[in-house]
């Protein structure tokens, strides 16, 4: 049984004796339950989904338990691969559209291709489904066979197709491209074990040394493993400077710094973060802060600068433990408050934190829990016609029609009056008639995501994401806080 080894790194060197009657009251409760309950009561539920997770929650909000799967799926992230088919699919409520397909993948293999539309999965249509119900049941379906039916574009026959999922890599540099010239982007969506190598690899590919700057986007990047993030934050600073220190009340207080030996890039560098940056992506934001390195641009991090340690058990099993938190060079912890926990009274005065810090320069950088941006550039409204435009799925159904009807699309493809006039029909068909100061107010963005969709469907999504990104304000904001705009 794995309830006794996780009570004691729960309870710490709590004597034994201390312990039995505790373990002896769960096992008596089970036995109880097994033989009584007017269900039978599976023991792996009853432990791996109630008892052990229910005890950790608390302790804090990120001590969590692996059953044998998410072990397994744990372990994938760490080899940088994941399962799945391999396509890109726009999903909007209701509405998957395949966007690209990858080569020697699956979907590839399968004959599937831009602009087709599932509308089952496993028996299951996605009509009636919402946006987080519909991504709940293609995350499931990477897992196990899949039977797909779906819908060519110009073709009203229902296709079926059965597609089983292959492990694949998981490149967490998931964009490199110059955003203008010398100007390189990338965007990294994680840090796993070969994080540090492919920032690297794109800098150099995009022009190394001589690039006059670069933007990097660590949005939604929800952290990963750590020493590929103090890899990543040592190609921008000099050697023997400090990248992070851990503190905790069994951890040993250490300090990471980068090694003696690094060549870091001098060019400027804009970070751009949200409140979906957390953990690893926060401790590289938050040393090039503190060291002057980098412009922080976006919104507020998220908070999460707990340090987990997992601990392999039993049968396949594994737990990720808080066991110290982390700080920024110059002093800040990383964690946002948490309630509800044992953790309460040692993130609580970070609301409040009185302690002024400075980078190298003296600038004042604020504490209390997460990375505050240097310039704050929140998201572009959103107005009813985008509303309606992205929830029905316009630009996407258009793109499909109109690739299919010119398949010669290239990059110096723009979207001339005549396209823009074609949508307003497509629209009006559809009943979708915005009004006229509505419509000019909104043109310039209407050609961007023409373009952009377009784009996604003829080149793929690596050129529609570089459309994109000409009108994203804030990768705009970081171009102008490395002087590049």
């Amino acid at each position: 049984m794995i309830l006794l080894p996780l009570l004691l790194l729960a309870l710490g060197a709590a004597p034994e004796e201390n312990l039995e009657p505790l373990v002896k009251r769960v096992i008596d409760v089970w036995v109880i339950a097994e033989q009584n309950a007017a269900d039978p009561v599976a023991p792996e539920r009853a432990f791996y989904e109630g008892a052990i997770p229910g005890m950790l929650r608390r302790l804090d909000p990120h001590s969590t338990f692996f059953d044998p799967g998410q072990f397994e799926q744990l372990q994938q992230l760490e080899r940088s691969t994941t399962k799945g088919f391999g396509s890109v699919v726009s999903v909007i409520p209701g509405r998957v559209i395949i966007l690209q397909t990858l080569p020697d993948t699956p979907s590839a293999r399968s004959g599937l291709a831009p602009g087709d539309e599932i509308l089952s999965v496993n028996g299951i249509r996605l009509a009636g489904l919402d946006q987080e119900e519909l991504m709940g049941l293609l995350g499931q379906s990477r897992q196990q066979q899949a039977r797909l039916d779906v819908r060519k574009p110009g073709n009203a026959r229902i296709l079926q197709f059965v597609l089983t999922p292959q492990q694949m890599q998981s490149p967490s540099v998931e964009r490199e491209f110059l955003v203008r010239a010398g100007i390189a982007y990338l965007r990294v969506a994680s840090f796993d074990s070969e994080t540090g190598r492919q920032v690297r690899e794109a800098i150099e590919k995009l022009g190394g040394a001589t690039l006059k700057g670069l933007v990097l986007d660590l949005r939604n990047n929800p952290g990963g493993l750590m020493p590929p993030a103090l890899e990543t934050a040592a190609l921008f600073l000099k050697p023997g400077q400090k990248v992070v220190s851990v503190r905790g009340r069994k951890a040993e207080a250490a300090e990471v710094k980068v090694p003696d030996s690094a060549a870091p890039y001098t060019f400027p560098v804009a970070v751009l973060m949200n409140s979906r940056s957390a953990s690893a992506s926060e401790i590289v934001a938050g040393a090039l802060q503190d060291h002057d390195r980098a412009a922080i641009v976006g919104e507020p991090s998220f908070g999460k600068g707990l340090v987990q340690s997992v601990y392999p058990l039993s049968h396949g099993t594994a737990m990720a433990l808080t066991t110290a938190f982390y700080y920024t060079p110059s002093g800040r912890s990383i964690q946002r408050p948490l309630h509800g926990g044992q953790l309460d009274a040692a993130t609580s005065p970070a609301v409040e934190d009185p302690h002024e810090y400075r980078t190298d320069s003296g600038r004042a950088v604020r504490g209390g829990g997460g990375i505050q941006p240097d310039q704050a550039v929140p998201l572009e409204a959103t107005t009813r016609l985008r509303a309606v435009l992205d929830a029905s799925g316009s630009f996407t159904s258009f793109a499909t029609d109109f690739v299919r009807k010119n398949p010669a699309i290239g990059e110096r493809f723009n979207v001339a009056p005549g396209v823009v006039d074609d949508f307003q029909v497509f629209l009006s068909q559809r009943n979708i008639r915005p009004a006229m100061n509505e419509w000019l107010s909104e043109l310039e963005w209407v050609r961007n995501r023409l373009k952009t969709e377009i784009f996604n469907q003829a080149l793929g999504v690596e050129k529609g994401d570089e459309v994109e990104a000409q009108r994203d304000p804030q990768i705009l904001a970081a171009l102008k806080a490395i002087g590049a705009l």
